[in-house]
């Protein structure tokens, strides 16, 4: 192997560095699969022969649609470091959905764990993990070296966006943008060598692979969960003895329900990171109780910021102070702003546009010129997100824009009606939008899950305690179904706003 004559890293770096550090160290547990460092090397530089073998050069995408496993985990790796262009798909999108990004991002190979139906017209290779293909080109394939010939300029992933407010898009991401990020996120969260991590997040989403290139460089351990069940992951936490992982807010509030009525031991949880969506400050308090053990962290980014932008660590310390209802601070090596409409900073404490700068913002969304334009804007990435900042540097996030509601001329911020709403003991879930008034403009309506009964009556009564009258729900539906969620976690609040705005024109639900 050559030695570089300038300080690069790539994708490779990682698995280079755990391979010579911690070879004979477990470097995955899936299921009953056990891989160490050493055989994960091996595994993953033959990976890039099998798809050079096909005829795949760099610069060419491959795309996966698969649940959590060792296997996927290899892909993220040598894919990237071998000059390929990872497309990570959503597992709970639907044909046409899949369709959309195979053709936009022009992937040349599927990897996937199921029958790929119609979308096998859409590419060249299809490789079968659950027939065995994905293993059989694995061991007949020749290694070759990982990292020759890739830059930190070159595009390492096509993330496509859950879609929650849209037509998903496919956010361009360089080796720099990742690797930088993984250096950012491990001087803020403080993972150690000996750490053992809960993949319980979709790896197609940006929280569920944000801590992989880290856990690799340090040589920890990935403990991965197919697919996420709060039962499933609390066990496995405790059968393996898991030290750290990442939920979404839903994840999260599952996590303390299943907790609470079927308590395990998971006293060797220290680092409980949540984020990709608003949590409620009452779902924080209780996995605080659940999870004594475990410093809560909070992570704030975005898929187009590889994604990690603040970080707000010992949340639970924070709680009852103003911090604790900010997402943290800026991370080392990132900056962030707040800014007008004009694209002026704002002063302490005024609410704005969040916009990020670092070596982990996106090169921009594929095949959409307009769309990146106005994302990026100087050197900035524009998040959509409404915040301020205060003089500490804490991040306060009040809304997405899109998800404000303006009634009366009243700004009214959802997270904030959402948090009045889960502050009642009933409410297992909740979500606040917009809907038509033809006296306000527009009203605020929420739809709850209860844990309890309790009426929408009392439900109101009870914000009327806690926030201003204009901020009330003028109506509440309480559902006996879940809120329906993106494969990230997310509450996808345009398909409830869906039937209350459909065939009215200036508003997109």
């Amino acid at each position: 192997m050559r030695l570089h004559s300038e300080w690069v890293h790539t994708f490779a770096s990682p698995l280079q560095r755990a391979a010579a550090v911690a070879g004979t160290r477990t470097a995955v547990v899936c299921g009953t699969t056990t891989v160490t460092y050493a055989e994960t090397a091996d595994r993953c530089a033959r990976l890039a022969g099998a798809l050079r073998d096909l005829g795949l050069g760099k610069g060419d995408r491959v795309a996966v649609v698969a649940a959590n496993c060792h296997r996927y985990l290899e892909l993220y790796q040598a894919a990237p470091a071998s000059g390929l262009v990872l497309v990570p798909l959503n597992t709970r999108h639907a044909e046409p959905e899949l369709r959309y990004a195979l053709i936009d991002s022009g992937a040349r190979a599927l990897v996937t764990d199921r029958d790929p139906g119609g979308l096998a017209d859409n590419v060249e290779h299809v490789i079968r993990i659950d027939r065995g293909e994905y293993d059989d080109l694995v061991e007949r394939a020749d290694p070759v070296v990982l990292g020759e010939g890739v830059t930190e300029d070159d595009l390492a992933g096509l993330f496509y966006t859950g879609g929650t407010t849209g037509a998903a898009k496919g956010v361009m991401l360089t080796h720099r943008n990742l690797v930088a990020n993984t250096i950012h996120g491990l001087v803020a969260i403080g993972l150690q060598p000996e750490d053992r991590w809960l993949a319980m997040a979709p790896m197609f989403h940006a929280a569920g692979t944000f801590a992989a290139l880290a856990t690799v460089w340090l040589g920890g351990t990935h403990v991965v969960l197919p697919v996420f069940d709060p039962a499933r992951a609390l066990d496995l936490l405790e059968a393996e003895r898991c030290t750290a992982t990442i939920a979404v807010p839903a994840m999260l509030a599952a996590l303390n329900e299943e907790q609470r009525i079927r308590p395990r031991d998971t006293s060797s949880l220290r680092v409980l990171t949540h984020g990709a969506a608003p949590v409620a400050t009452e779902v924080l308090r209780r996995a605080h109780q659940l999870f004594p053990t475990a410093e809560l962290v909070h992570l704030y980014g975005a898929t187009e910021t590889a994604p990690l932008v603040t970080a707000s660590r010992h949340e639970q310390d924070l709680l009852d102070l103003p911090q604790g209802r900010s997402c943290g601070q800026p991370l080392i090596g990132v900056e962030v702003a707040v800014l007008d409409p004009l694209g002026q900073p704002v002063p302490h404490g005024e609410v704005g546009e969040v916009a990020v700068r670092g070596p982990n913002v996106m090169q921009g969304y594929w095949n959409k010129p307009e769309e990146t334009a106005r994302a990026l804007v100087d050197g900035w990435y524009l998040s959509g997100d409404l915040g301020r900042l205060d003089e500490q540097g804490y991040l306060y996030l009040v809304d997405r824009a899109k998800d404000m509601v303006v009634t009366g001329g009243e700004n009214v911020y959802c997270t904030e009606v959402e948090e009045a709403l889960y502050a009642h003991p009933a409410v297992l879930e909740a979500a606040v939008f917009g809907v038509p008034d033809e006296q306000w403009g527009e009203a605020v309506y929420a739809v709850v899950v209860l844990r309890s009964e309790v009426t929408a009556e009392e439900l109101i009564a009870h914000c009327r305690t806690l926030i201003a009258g204009y901020k009330v729900p003028k109506g509440i539906d309480v559902s006996a179904a879940p809120l329906p969620k993106s494969g990230a976690g997310k509450v996808l609040k345009r398909e409830l706003r869906e039937p209350f705005w459909k065939g009215r024109d200036g508003r997109i639900a």
